[in-house]
């Protein structure tokens, strides 16, 4: 069973990136999408913070045509706004159990530098 768990190659041509969800995010995902009803996961960025710019995730309940689909384990989509596709070329989402708590956690190849409170990045 393919999962859609690659490694980032910075070798890749533009057009070879894409985003990349380990084993453990997309179980995660998908059991939040389905407490949710939704049709998949929104992923993109937006300007903010001290840094530039901040993930936005969103669950999708209506899709936009002009999104990017990104499909895992044969029924997990993840729509990305054309805007937000340099951003996020290569990215690798992961979650993690810290304690208590879990989280999303964002791997990204084209980060040059974050905010010390983690909340904003830049490219």
């Amino acid at each position: 069973m393919n999962l859609g768990v690659t490694t980032y190659d910075p070798t890749a041509t533009v057009a070879d990136k894409a985003i990349h969800l380990t084993a453990t995010a997309i179980a995660h995902i998908k059991k939040e999408i389905t407490k949710q009803k939704a049709q998949g996961l929104r992923l993109g960025v937006k300007k903010a913070g001290c840094s530039g710019l901040k993930y936005v995730v969103d669950y999708v309940f209506t899709v936009n045509s002009a999104d990017q689909v990104f499909t895992f384990a044969d029924d997990l989509a993840v729509y990305v706004d054309q805007e937000s596709l340099s951003a996020l070329a290569g990215l690798t989402i992961d979650y993690v159990q810290e304690g208590l708590n879990g989280r999303l956690k964002f791997i990204n190849p084209n980060e040059k530098n974050s905010c010390g409170c983690g909340e904003s990045f830049t490219v």
